[in-house]
């Protein structure tokens, strides 16, 4: 259990989890949910405060000269947590948000030790390639952009639980498909997204500043954690969790 306060980064005002304004509450909700169900992704500016993200800055700093450095060659579907991002990941009020917003009847943390809650980071000239995640919904916080680029673009809804709409996929590999949007994320800025049946990369980094964002990940299935070779190729080693669990998945796509 982290020992940091999330009310010292949520802005409560804005967003009243707490139940300060019911009817603000109610409202945050509602317009969370309409973008999800029009577009699979939503976005909560200035969820945490400007006066909060030095903090959460420095926590990524301090971190990053641990990181797993990803290299591979991979596919679409192939460190110690911040105190700061635990806390709000562990706030209850969150996750009873994240899940009225989703209208998810099964709603679980990810169990996942390496993958609950992670800080992503990308430097100059790296981004993040094309990819559906392995768990149903991801929730991320713009901690710090990068100079120029790290431009997040997704194709909504490109494929179900029955089938992995292949055809779809390939179109927005091969740079010809009508459906992948784009959006740039402020710091402080909270993203909903439902990233199991929306394909979306991160485009390169330009500029000496490295792209931090926060990932908090939920799940349909309790007890379930990424894939064994998933994990491997994201964070260079797998855990016997990983081995115990392998193939809890209730649907049959790739990853």
């Amino acid at each position: 259990q982290s020992t940091a306060n999330a009310a010292d980064f949520i802005d409560l005002d804005v967003y009243p989890l707490d139940g300060r304004d019911p009817d603000r509450y109610d409202a945050a909700v509602a317009t969370a949910r309409e973008q999800l169900t029009t577009d699979g992704c939503c976005v909560l500016p200035g969820f945490v405060m400007a006066s909060a993200l030095p903090a959460l800055v420095s926590e990524a700093d301090d971190v990053a000269g641990h990181a797993h450095r990803s290299f591979n060659r991979t596919n679409a579907y192939f460190s110690e947590d911040d105190p700061g991002l635990r806390a709000i990941y562990e706030y209850a009020p969150f996750q009873t948000f994240i899940r009225a917003a989703l209208c998810a009847p099964d709603f679980h943390r990810y169990a996942d030790p390496l993958a609950d809650v992670i800080i992503n980071m990308v430097e100059e000239g790296e981004g993040f390639p094309w990819h559906f995640d392995t768990n149903n919904f991801t929730v991320t916080l713009a901690i710090q952009n990068g100079e120029a680029g790290g431009v997040f673009e997704y194709a909504p809804g490109l494929r179900n639980a029955e089938d992995e709409c292949f055809d779809a996929v390939a179109d927005v590999l091969d740079g010809r498909s009508e459906r992948v949007k784009s959006l740039n994320l402020v710091p402080g800025d909270l993203q909903i997204f439902k990233g199991r049946y929306s394909l979306h990369r991160v485009t390169p980094v330009t500029g000496t500043r490295r792209r931090y964002v926060g990932i908090f990940s939920f799940v349909e299935t309790e007890g379930m954690v990424g894939s064994v070779e998933r994990t491997r190729q994201l964070y260079g080693r797998v855990l016997p969790i990983h081995l115990e669990r392998a193939g809890m998945r209730g649907d049959r796509l790739q990853d």
